[in-house]
């Protein structure tokens, strides 16, 4: 079954979407493991992503707890800020090993909760402008305005909202402008943020670890193929998407696997033992059918259906060298198939080597 993946910055409902998602799988009687930071460490702890060396530890456990869950009956859910777009590469080659579809939901914070950034004019600038590059439609149809949209959010591009693309709004945003710029009002955020108030982890978000956070995350995009199928989820009072999440986990073919993520053929533990006999009793025959040996002649030698022409005399150390290279190349493809043709396989390899 799929991996889900949440991504998104401190207070944008991630754990409350993520939980949401659970209850709708479990109710349709399906298995649903749910992956998360306190998950991992015991705790939730904000300082470990200020801190580089833990928050490389804490992403290696993420990992390895997904990798454990993810098969083809389970689903997983990942919680955590993901905002390293090099991690969800990791994820998604997990899902390709696995052979299980995946999708990306991208939480965008309404506001700062209480007792995150600054109000503007406590160290911030009033004048500082709000970006919004999509609005949800009314009831009516028509655009409706996104209030308290995230300060410094980073956008997702190509994203999918409601099962929309993203890129269908700008056919209706040309007549009442591209992108809407609205002024921040304090007023405005801390009415918002008391109607999400209990949506507010527990865990404390000191101001300076999230700008630090924020300047680093990189925004998913759905150009890329780890990012898709990616939902955009702006505050608490969008609902979440279960029919086009449902459609893009469970009717979506899985991710072409390819030569990294597929297991190699299944060798016998005497493969290398009889690969090593077999090479070395070649070279052992070419030593001695060369000793009475012409340029021009062919030699047949032993186990083997073909011939090697003689060209010059060969020394031990240039032979105990290809044979080498030839050991090293098969032990990346072992295959008790080709056991009876590996002599063969050798000495065409040396025809090809030494010509």
């Amino acid at each position: 079954m799929p991996l889900v993946v949440f991504c998104g910055l401190p207070y944008s409902g991630k754990s409350r979407r993520a939980e949401e998602l659970r209850g709708a799988l479990v109710a349709e009687g399906r298995t649903v493991y749910l992956v998360d930071d306190a998950a991992v460490l015991g705790a939730e702890d904000a300082m470990v992503y200020g801190d580089s060396t833990r928050e490389k530890a804490l992403r290696g456990a993420l990992r390895a707890a997904v990798e454990r869950r993810l098969s083809r009956q389970d689903v997983v859910i990942l919680d955590s800020l993901n905002y390293i777009k090099g991690f969800r590469y990791e994820l998604y080659c997990l899902a390709r090993a696995a052979r299980t579809p995946l999708c990306l939901v991208y939480c965008v914070r309404p506001c700062w909760p209480k007792g995150g950034p600054p109000e503007p004019g406590e160290g911030e600038s009033e004048s500082r402008n709000l970006n919004v590059s999509w609005r949800p439609r009314r009831e009516d149809g028509r655009r409706a305005q996104v209030r308290g949209a995230g300060v410094g959010e980073p956008q997702a591009a190509g994203s999918e909202i409601n099962g929309r693309s993203q890129a269908e709004a700008p056919k209706e945003q040309e007549s009442e402008g591209r992108t809407r710029t609205l002024p921040e009002s304090p007023t405005l955020l801390a009415t918002e943020c008391e109607k999400s108030a209990e949506h507010v982890p527990r865990t404390f978000y000191p101001t300076e670890l999230l700008e630090a956070l924020s300047l680093r995350f990189e925004a998913p995009d759905s150009r890329n193929r780890w990012d898709r199928p990616l939902f955009t989820l702006v505050g608490f009072e969008e609902p979440l998407p279960l029919a086009e999440i449902r459609a893009a986990l469970f009717e979506n073919r899985a991710p072409p696997p390819h030569q990294a993520t597929q297991s190699q053929p299944l060798a016998s533990g005497s493969f290398l033992h009889q690969l090593d006999q077999i090479t070395n009793q070649v070279l052992v025959g070419l030593l001695d059918a060369q000793k009475n040996a012409v340029p021009g002649d062919l030699l047949t030698l032993p186990g083997t259906t073909e011939s090697l022409r003689f060209t010059r005399p060969l020394t031990m150390a240039e032979l105990t060298r290809l044979r080498r290279q030839f050991i090293s190349y098969t032990k990346m493809h072992p295959n008790n198939e080709n056991l009876p043709q590996l002599a063969n396989m050798f000495l065409q390899y040396l025809s090809q080597s030494l010509n």
